[in-house]
C-alpha cells in the first residue's frame, strides 16, 4: 500500500477533483470503534479512506461562477472511488468531490 512520500506529488488537480492519497495499515489502525483487535491477515480495503493532499478550484456554475470545493488539504476523507495515479512508487486518487462521502472530525 502507498507510504508516506517526503514529496508531494506533482499533481495539481482541476475543477472539483480531490487528489487523495489512501491511508496505511499504521494510520487507520488495528482496532475497531469497539475495542476489538483485527488481525494482520484480515484484509482491508484501504482505498475508501484517505488525506486530501491538493485540491481543484472547483466546478463553474450555470452562472460562469466558481464553486469550491468544501474539503480542504490535510483533512481525512472517505471516498467512494478515484482514478488511481501512481508516482514515484507510492499511490494515489484522483477524486471528484461528488464521490467524497464523509470527512473525519477528529
Amino acid at each position: 500500500m502507498a507510504k508516506k512520500s517526503a514529496k508531494k506529488p506533482p499533481i495539481e488537480p482541476l475543477a472539483d477533483r480531490v487528489l487523495v492519497r489512501p491511508l496505511s495499515d499504521e494510520e487507520l489502525g488495528s482496532t475497531s470503534a469497539a475495542g476489538i483487535i483485527i488481525p494482520e491477515t484480515v484484509s482491508r480495503d484501504k482505498a475508501d479512506r484517505g488525506e486530501v493532499l491538493a485540491v481543484g478550484p472547483g466546478k463553474r456554475n450555470e452562472d460562469g461562477e466558481r464553486v469550491p470545493v468544501e474539503v480542504k488539504v490535510g483533512e481525512r476523507v472517505i471516498f467512494q472511488w478515484g482514478d488511481k495515479v501512481e508516482w514515484e512508487g507510492d499511490e494515489y486518487y484522483l477524486v471528484r468531490e461528488d464521490n467524497i462521502l464523509a470527512r473525519f472530525t477528529e
